[in-house]
């Protein structure tokens, strides 16, 4: 998240010394660093979640068993919308962290899973469209990579809210 934040520092001193002439592709590129560090954490969350929820593990086979199907899962976790991030918890640990979506402007968590994934489907844009739909040059506004990194730092915390009790 902080990479994405200096990007858009680097986008917003470009666009102060010659308005209008900053490269697009810093905001594209912020978009793709935030969508990034939420795959990020997701992993990182479900690895200290695993680690701590199996390490008793009686059998060397059930634990060899389980640890393989987690280290398969995490290697085909592609950009966690919000149907993969709800399997992932679900699967492994009992717990639909999407239950637990929400905080100070987002009060409904079926609304906080359609804006996850619009913003998945966006970062998609960013990496597949970016150069093949010349018209598409303007993928994000500067405006909604603030309203992006507010949401998934709120996302964030109401993930952890939510893995505390599970852990």
């Amino acid at each position: 998240m902080d990479d994405a934040q200096e990007l858009l520092n680097s986008y917003d001193s470009a666009n102060q010394s010659e308005p209008g002439v900053a490269p697009e592709i810093l905001k594209r590129a912020t978009l793709i660093f935030v969508l990034t560090a939420w795959e990020t954490y997701v992993e990182d969350r479900a690895i200290e979640l695993f680690e701590v929820k199996f390490k008793d593990l009686a059998s060397n086979h059930a634990k060899h068993f389980i640890t393989e199907q987690f280290a398969l899962r995490l290697k085909q976790f592609h950009n966690p919308d919000s149907l993969k991030t709800k399997h992932l918890f679900v699967e492994f640990f009992g717990i639909d962290v999407t239950e637990f979506w929400f905080w100070n402007n987002y009060h409904d968590p079926k609304e906080v899973k359609t804006v996850l994934n619009m913003w998945i489907k966006k970062r998609g844009e960013a990496v597949h469209r970016a150069r093949i739909n010349t018209e598409n040059s303007h993928l994000i506004k500067r405006s909604e990579l603030d309203k992006c990194l507010r949401f998934f730092h709120g996302l964030a915390f109401a993930t952890d809210k939510a893995l505390l009790g599970a852990s």
